[in-house]
């Protein structure tokens, strides 16, 4: 099957893609949408990038609009679970494009934006509910969401929830699903643990995968350059402004292990005239949104991030990729320069490599099978970096690395395995997390605010 034609989808769903552009199927795409047509439960091993959210979204609308039902109140009839803030919202996005000419409701919530709203929004009912796992609970603890309706369940980046301490999370949930529907599971890679998680959901799937776990993309120029931790900063700076005078760097992903590493990236590459912005889970959702507008448009080519906060960021036309500390997960890797090269386009990804790690280095190229070309220091480099300003930051910003996830990493926390606001969906800087409870139980549209903190 070459064309999405030939995969049977709705005249309506055709018309959608055809208005984007879309008529050759991803390899995922051919090999899940026939399975799920016909209502399979589906296990699928594929990076971001490869086309998945398609390959769930378009056989979903499809059986969705092929057995139309009146909308239940404070439900949905599909749900889509995304680790990260972005990435949940970037799928809706999606959906609501593939669904723009169906009468078919898509609604996605979120922590760090206010839960009334999204609350009131769902009293009537939707036919697709895109959440991250922590909001979703908020609203089914306060009783203005129920998943008793829902005929087909999405789990996506099963890794990345199991690393952000979601596991109990997904336990619950699982416990709440209907036993009749249709479950897709989706995870970059596939260790005992995420094929354990994936038994609790999906029963006799259809296996799919694509790209081997370890495969880096094939368009991407892979280099190191080894430095002392204490002059990455300037080298940083060096390499981009460089980039930018050859006009070579349209948009630039810098990776920092740290939420306050990220933020020190950051104004180091301001004070050296380089627009940057940095997005974390400590950004409140405002700030978030603001920065990957910016970089989208082009006002700002430098967007550093965290492994955490950069799932969800796909933003075409990013030509760098900066390593600017080396992940101690080589997986981790391989999601990072998947950023670039996308869509046949070429693109660079840059480590800086400090002599404590090495270990990690070999552990990449190990894993990718894939030696980094040495990229040396500038030849005026010490010259050069003399020149730049030395940003100042509190001597407190300590590193908040521990192992590559999250500081409690799924212990503690609030009872459910969700640290700091499950998992890093936290209410905006400095603002209450506001608790409502709906009078007369879901679909009643009148709430009663209660205030707590969150620790």
């Amino acid at each position: 099957m070459s064309y999405f034609s030939d995969l049977g989808l709705a005249e309506p769903i055709l018309r959608a893609l055809a208005t984007k552009g879309y008529t050759d199927p991803t390899p995922i795409q051919r090999q899940a949408i026939p399975a799920l047509m016909e209502g399979r439960d589906l296990l699928g091993i594929a990076q971001t990038g490869t086309g998945k959210t398609a390959a769930f979204a378009l056989p979903s609308l499809h059986r969705l609009a092929a057995n139309a039902t009146p909308r239940k109140p404070a439900s949905c009839r599909m749900l889509v679970l995304s680790p990260t803030r972005e990435l949940a919202a970037q799928i809706a996005d999606n959906m609501k494009g593939y669904a723009k000419n169906l009468n078919l409701f898509v609604d996605c919530v979120f922590g760090g934006v206010p839960i009334t709203k999204q609350a009131r929004r769902l009293v009537g009912g939707t036919d697709v509910l895109v959440a991250t796992p922590g909001r979703m609970l908020d609203l089914i603890d306060n009783r203005a969401l129920t998943l008793r309706h829902v005929e087909i369940f999405v789990l996506d980046e099963a890794d990345q929830m199991m690393d952000l301490g979601f596991i109990h999370a997904l336990k619950r949930v699982a416990a709440m699903l209907p036993a009749q529907r249709q479950s897709l599971f989706f995870s970059a890679t596939m260790p005992k643990s995420i094929e354990d998680l994936g038994r609790q959901f999906i029963q006799n799937p259809v296996k799919v995968e694509v790209a081997p776990q370890a495969t880096t993309a094939e368009r991407v120029e892979q280099y190191v350059t080894f430095v002392n931790q204490a002059e990455k900063q300037a080298l940083l700076s060096l390499r981009i402004r460089a980039l930018i005078a050859d006009q070579k760097l349209d948009r630039s992903l810098v990776f920092s292990r740290t939420k306050h590493g990220a933020d020190r990236i950051a104004r180091h590459l301001e004070a050296a005239g380089i627009p940057a912005r940095a997005i974390h889970g400590n950004k409140s959702q405002a700030q978030r949104t603001a920065a990957l507008d910016a970089f989208r448009q082009g006002t700002c080519p430098v967007l550093v991030a965290t492994d955490i906060a950069a799932r969800g960021i796909d933003v075409a036309g990013v030509s760098h990729v900066f390593n600017f500390e080396l992940p101690n997960v080589a997986e981790q890797y391989v999601h990072r320069i998947g950023r670039t090269a996308r869509a046949g386009a070429d693109g660079e990804a840059i480590s800086l490599c400090a002599p404590d790690e090495k270990a990690y280095l070999r552990d990449i190229e190990k894993l990718t099978g894939v030696k980094l070309a040495p990229l040396p220091l500038p030849a005026d480099f010490q010259a050069e970096a003399a020149k730049l300003p030395k940003p100042t930051h509190k001597p407190n910003d300590d590193e908040d690395y521990r192992g590559g996830q999250n500081r409690n990493n799924g212990r503690g926390g609030n009872g459910r395995g969700q640290p700091q606001g499950r998992g890093g969906e936290r209410p905006a800087d400095g603002q209450p997390k506001r608790r409502f409870v709906p009078r007369g139980g879901p679909g009643v549209g009148q709430h009663r605010n209660k205030v707590s903190r969150v620790s």
